[in-house]
């Protein structure tokens, strides 16, 4: 009767988990308490960066070192497929991803309780990792991330005793031992009396949950709180009238064709490509521009106001991104006003290579680190290259680098276009090396002559008959002499071209088309003011701008 009693003693209830606790109820509970710590890791986390500052969250930080790594190519495919929309993606990954490794290490608590633990110290390496390799970094950029992996670890060191079988032996000192070999249970290691104790688990769970959420919306308050703050300093900002205004824009600029672009893109529609997950948030009062490097005789520091009191001039300009595929959307024009980048450097005794200046590289800096590096002989060449202050006629959009950034014609905006800028410092190709060009984008870049078809859309089925096909064609600072249109691959026909503004801005073109009924590819090609005639040779984004005809194939019934 004793041995049966002894096996009795040792056979799992079968009223209550413990040892016969279900390996799939344990795993669930594993993933739950893995993820409420990790988002209770992310929620604290978020709550330090109010106190640091809101671009040292975690998947910022994260985000950030990602993309700092990521192959061109790679980054093409995003902006190709995903386009405005990509940083969404990657921020909605690394969420993935984090989850995913708080359900493993969830579970691996589970039975070895202090390694799960340990492991969910992960949290805030990484962050702590990334945070301390940004360009921009800064001492406490790493305590949000250190304080989650801290909570990490303790919270899921709790939970998971809540969690754990009661049946199990009691923990050996060695952390790493598996906790469910025979023996007593010891109190407090996952329940008493032979049964699991849900409700202190639910009430332990809920507790996190709640504290969590509570301390991630104090975060987010806090830092919404911020950035009002950072807004009221635009929104007091009054642009002054230009010195030197844009000419006006002369009648016929846009065509009256239907699915044409505007001739002014406006703000909310402008494209934007860059690396900053999280939008900077500068506040005018306290912005910052140091001009300094080779052959600076002057430098000087510049506040936003000594910007506004300086002779501003106004230009229509037209924008590209090196990352627009043929026919792609990453191009748009804008009214800028702004100071003249050459005045600012003139003054600081800055001269052109080519008259006797040591410096031939211009590198601007962006209060996130970006490093965009220009030809010192192309901004100071005469063209209207600007600090800009404004767009379309009120200050910058946050979006698009308020207070001040860079615009200059006729180059790509990864050599030129500098967003939150806050240093421009004179320097050499040879001896620096800028953000893309680091990552195997030329080191020059001027924008190459395009067109594009905006009507018909691919795959369109206009009607038989008269058919405007439309669209617009850019060379910046060369302007545009010629736009072509064939159909089926005949003879080309040249199209009307709308009013140029300037040479600095795209033009619009419109060629009546007399459809008939089948499927039909559209191509057209443009002619600058220099007499090149973009080829048709097809070539990617990397290393410096693509190029090809752009074609649409349409179906007439």
């Amino acid at each position: 009767m004793g041995r049966v009693s002894r096996e009795a003693s040792a056979t799992p209830s079968k009223n209550g988990p413990g040892r016969g606790q279900s390996r799939a109820l344990r795993v669930l509970l594993g993933a739950a308490s893995g993820l409420i710590a990790g988002f209770a890791a992310l929620a604290v986390a978020e709550l330090v960066s109010a106190a640091v500052r809101p671009e040292a969250s975690p998947i910022t930080v994260v985000g950030g070192a990602a993309v700092d790594r990521t192959p061109p190519g790679l980054k093409d495919f995003a902006v190709r497929h995903f386009g405005t929309n990509d940083k969404a993606v990657l921020q909605l990954g690394i969420v993935v991803v984090l989850g995913l490794f708080a359900i493993v290490i969830g579970v691996i608590a589970t039975r070895h309780r202090r390694i799960g633990a340990t492991a969910a110290l992960a949290f805030g390496a990484v962050g702590v990792a990334a945070a301390a390799s940004r360009p921009d970094a800064q001492p406490t950029d790493v305590l949000p991330s250190a304080v989650g992996g801290v909570v990490a670890f303790a919270l899921l060191y709790w939970l998971a005793g809540r969690a754990r079988e009661p049946y199990g032996a009691a923990p050996a000192a060695d952390a790493g031992e598996d906790i469910s070999g025979g023996g007593s249970t010891r109190a407090g290691d996952g329940g008493s009396g032979g049964a699991f104790d849900r409700r202190g688990f639910v009430v332990a769970a809920t507790a996190a949950v709640a504290a969590s959420a509570g301390a991630g919306a104090l975060g987010r308050y806090l830092n919404a709180d911020k950035v009002a703050q950072q807004a009221a300093s635009r929104a007091d900002i009054t642009l002054p009238r230009p010195a030197s205004p844009a000419r006006p824009v002369p009648s016929g600029v846009h065509p009256d064709v239907k699915g044409l672009s505007s001739f002014f893109t406006s703000n909310k529609d402008f494209y934007r490509v860059d690396t900053a997950l999280s939008v900077p948030h500068v506040d005018a009062t306290t912005w910052r521009l140091r001009l300094h490097g080779k052959g600076v005789s002057r430098p000087v520091t510049l506040t936003f106001q000594d910007l506004l009191r300086r002779d501003l001039v106004e230009r229509d300009i037209t924008l590209t991104c090196v990352s627009n595929e043929v026919g792609g959307p990453y191009v748009g024009n804008a009214r800028w006003i702004g100071v003249r980048l050459a005045d600012v450097l003139s003054e600081a005794g800055v001269k052109p290579p080519s008259h006797g200046g040591p410096a031939d590289q211009l590198v601007a800096r962006s209060v996130d680190g970006m490093t965009i590096g220009s030809p010192v002989e192309t901004v100071m060449d005469g063209r209207d290259a600007l600090l800009a202050l404004g767009m379309n006629g009120e200050p910058l959009p946050f979006a698009h680098g308020f207070p001040v950034r860079m615009v200059v014609p006729g180059l790509y905006g990864y050599v030129s276009a500098c967003k939150w800028l806050t240093d421009l410092e004179l320097t050499t190709f040879d001896d620096f090396d800028a953000y893309w060009v680091k990552r195997t984008w030329s080191q020059k870049a001027p924008i190459k002559t395009e067109s594009r078809i905006d009507t018909p859309r691919p795959f369109a089925s206009p009607k038989a008959g008269t058919v405007p096909v439309a669209g617009v064609a850019w060379a910046q600072h060369k302007g545009i002499a010629k736009v072509e249109v064939r159909v089926d691959g005949g003879p080309w026909h040249e199209a009307k071209l709308g009013a140029q503004d300037t040479s600095d801005t795209w033009r619009q073109w419109v060629w009546p088309w007399q459809a008939t009924s089948g499927s039909h590819t559209l191509e057209v090609r443009a002619t600058d003011r220099t007499g090149y005639t973009q080829t048709d040779k097809r070539v990617g984004t990397v290393p410096n701008g693509a190029t090809g005809w752009h074609s649409v194939v349409v179906s007439v019934p």
